[in-house]
Formats: structure tokens, C-alpha cells, sequence
């Protein structure tokens, strides 16, 4: 026993001393990564922060003609040009605080009255005005005050309602739901520019409904939107980078082919003859393979997508107003290809099935009050108000968000009042 006690002590003492000679040395790097998993997260929001803080940002407002006929194709080629992927380098982003140009499209209506809105920076309105006009020459495009500066949320005057949306195959489709596609003013047939008669715009109840808002009550559609590149939330901690979209894509469409992703055939190969069996794909998968091969041919957004409905306590309709934007989305949707669907996580008080579990709706209130501010901020995709988004093409955007044309009758919605032509160059001076 004694021997086995002496050496226990000598192992013990050579294991501890081993130990230490391993661990001290490699104690300052354990520190210094500890220390750098703690403060890099910290330093990028702060010089974000400031300067998001110094930057000036304005909303236009955009008023349409009474005849206005242009397709949502002529709106994508203006969102195509708000691609922008620069973040403007190591050195610019994690030093200065730079990253990818952001903007909000906004439909919104105040008591009835149905607006377009862009919200930008400062720096680039021109650019933007100028990509406007290029495409909808008979608009009128204005610097306005933003219309959330004044707006506050007072639970005892005020009833809110606030979602954000993801899509419908979120939860079954293993993080690839953004390879497929909503249903598209392509697939409408407005690509091909019919007649106002004739069209059928999956825009037109949204607007209905909005002009539908009454007195004291306004609903809020926001689409937060910036370039997509191969990035994850918070790849500024680790500089990982995800799958890129486009490469997610081809492999949903290699699996609905049965395509070998190496050799790129389609097919079932018999192991004793060696042939091939051209795959069978019925009508709707031959109409998903197209509908992403199509998108993939597009630019790719990354779109954050919320909406508010406030109004006063006694006019506050909940069935016909969250019913309404709920429904204002269905249009979008197919079950061969893909929905919008609120986020049930956001906003939403876990804790409102019983009185005591949510006292006089504190929880409730807060969620709300959040919701406004991250409206307010434009937020979605950064610190300190970062949500879920989704990723969408060109073509899919500008399918949420186009000027309707003709077909939509709605007596609020903002037109120019009168037609304008240019003075003849003939007058007698």
C-alpha cells in the first residue's frame, strides 16, 4: 500500500507539473481569444452605432399619374438597380463601420389614404430619384418628413397590432424555404403587359384594403430590403460564410430531378444494365424547377418584412384590419411554390392565455412598443433590433411592391391630380 501511495504521488505531482508547463504558456492566447469573443460583437455594434447615428436619412414620397401602365417589370429593373454588395472592405467594416447599402419600401395608409414611400439615405436619394423617374417617366417623386416621428404608442388610448412575415415552408423545407419562389406577377401574366381590363394584379386588394382604413387608424407595410451576399447573422464574430442562395437552389432543383449534383445527369441509373431512366416530373414540379431557375437568373435581396395596424381603442377593428393584412399576403402564395405567414415569434405576448400571466398586458405593451421602434429605425438585419428575414429575387419584390396601375380604383390612393406636358417650344414670348 505504501508503494502504491508513493507512486500515486509521483504520477500526481508529474501530471500536475506537466499541466502547468502546457497551460501557462498557452494562457495569454486563451485570454486574448476569451477576451476577443467578449469585445468584437461590442466594437461592431458600437461603431456601427455611430455611424448609423451621424448619417442623414430622408423619405420620399412617390405620387403616381392617373393613367399609369407600366408593368411591375419596369418596377424590378429599378429595384435591380439597388443591388448594391459592396460593404466597402475589411478595413471599412470593422474600422469605420460601413455595410451594405439598406432601404425600406413602404406602402402605408393614414386614415384611408394610400401612400408609396422609400426611405434611404441622404446621400443616395438622387440616385434614387433618378432610378425612378427612369422608369416611371409621368411620376412625381418628393422629399416628405417621415411619417413615424410623431407617432407614439399609448396603450390607454391606442390598440396596436404589429407582425413580421416569414414563408410558408419555413419549417419544412431545412433552411432552404427562400429557394422557392412566391407567386410572381410573371406568373400573373403582367410580364406581358395586357390590358388594364384585362389584368389581374395580386397588388390590387392590398391596396383596396388599405383605402379601406378608416378614421383615426393607420396600417403600416414595410419592406426592409439590402443586396444578399454569402453571409450569416453575426459572421462578424466568426467570419463564417453560409451556402450561397444560388447553390441552394440548384441543389433543390439536382434532388426534385434526381440529378447527380458531380455529373449532372438526371435520371435513375440501373445497376445491372447501366441505362438511365429520364426522371417523371409531373406539371408542378416541371413549374417549380422553372419558376427557380428563373429567379436564380436574378438579383437576390435580403427583405425584412413588417407591418403595423394602430388605430384608437373605440375604432380599433381587429377582425377586418389584422384579417386584411393577413389576407393582403394570400395572393402571394401557392402550394406548389411558397407563402408569406406572420412569425408567430415576434411580437406576440407567450404569456397572454390567462389575466395573471400578462398583468394588464405589460408584456404586451412592450412587445408593441418594440415593434414601433424597429419600424421607426428601419431595422432588421443589424443590432440592436435584428430579426428573422427571408431572401428574395428582384422579380419576387417588385411583385410586393409595384404602382399599380389603372386597374386599381382605390378612391384614396395618392395620384397626381392632373396629367403635365411640357409648355410648346411655339409660344409667343
Amino acid at each position: 500500500m505504501n508503494f502504491i501511495s508513493v507512486l500515486s504521488n509521483l504520477l500526481s505531482e508529474q501530471l500536475v507539473t506537466t499541466v502547468r508547463d502546457l497551460v501557462i504558456p498557452v494562457m495569454p492566447m486563451m485570454l486574448a481569444y476569451i477576451l476577443f469573443k467578449l469585445f468584437w460583437p461590442l466594437w461592431i455594434n458600437y461603431i456601427r452605432s455611430d455611424t448609423f447615428a451621424r448619417r442623414k436619412f430622408t423619405v420620399l414620397e412617390v405620387k403616381l399619374p392617373r393613367d399609369s401602365f407600366r408593368s411591375p417589370a419596369a418596377m424590378e429593373l429599378f429595384i435591380n438597380a439597388l443591388h448594391n454588395t459592396s460593404d466597402g472592405g475589411f478595413f471599412a467594416q470593422y474600422w469605420k463601420g460601413e455595410k451594405r447599402p439598406g432601404y425600406s419600401l413602404e406602402i402605408i395608409s393614414v386614415e384611408g389614404k394610400v401612400k408609396f414611400m422609400i426611405y434611404t439615405e441622404d446621400q443616395r436619394k438622387n440616385g434614387v430619384m433618378a432610378a425612378l423617374y427612369s422608369q416611371f417617366p409621368g411620376i412625381e417623386v418628393m422629399e416628405v418628413p417621415d411619417y413615424t416621428r410623431g407617432v407614439q404608442f399609448d396603450p390607454k388610448e391606442s390598440t396596436m397590432y404589429a407582425a413580421e412575415f416569414i414563408f410558408t415552408k419555413e419549417d419544412s423545407s431545412k433552411n432552404m424555404a427562400h429557394v422557392y419562389p412566391i407567386k410572381t406577377y410573371v406568373d400573373y401574366g403582367l410580364d406581358k403587359d395586357p390590358k388594364e381590363e384585362f389584368k389581374v394584379d395580386p397588388l390590387t386588394p392590398m391596396i383596396e384594403f388599405l383605402g379601406s382604413v378608416g378614421a383615426n387608424q393607420q396600417v403600416w407595410f414595410q419592406y426592409v430590403i439590402r443586396a444578399n451576399i454569402k453571409e450569416v447573422q453575426g459572421s462578424h464574430i466568426y467570419f463564417k460564410k453560409t451556402q450561397p442562395y444560388k447553390d441552394q437552389a440548384k441543389k433543390v432543383i439536382n434532388e426534385i430531378m434526381g440529378r447527380d449534383p458531380k455529373t449532372r445527369i438526371a435520371g435513375t441509373k440501373d445497376k445491372v444494365s447501366g441505362r438511365i431512366t429520364p426522371p417523371t416530373l409531373s406539371d408542378g414540379e416541371k413549374e417549380i424547377v422553372k419558376a427557380i431557375e428563373r429567379n436564380m437568373a436574378k438579383p437576390a435581396f435580403d427583405v425584412g418584412i413588417r407591418v403595423i395596424y394602430m388605430g384608437k381603442k373605440n375604432v380599433f377593428d381587429k377582425p377586418n384590419g389584422i384579417g386584411g393584412i393577413v389576407g393582403s399576403f394570400k395572393h402571394f402564395s401557392t402550394e406548389n411554390f411558397n407563402g408569406l405567414k406572420p412569425n408567430g415569434d415576434k411580437y406576440s405576448s407567450k404569456f397572454s392565455g390567462l389575466p395573471w400571466q400578462d398583468y394588464k398586458k405589460m408584456r404586451e405593451t412592450k412587445q408593441m412598443k418594440i415593434a414601433l421602434e424597429a419600424y421607426k429605425r428601419r431595422s432588421f438585419f443589424y443590432d440592436p433590433i435584428k430579426s428573422k428575414h427571408v431572401i428574395m429575387s428582384s422579380e419576387e419584390l417588385a411583385t410586393l411592391y409595384h404602382f399599380p396601375g389603372a386597374v386599381a380604383a382605390t378612391p384614396g390612393l395618392n395620384r397626381i391630380p392632373s396629367k403635365k406636358f411640357e409648355a410648346p417650344s411655339n409660344l409667343p414670348i
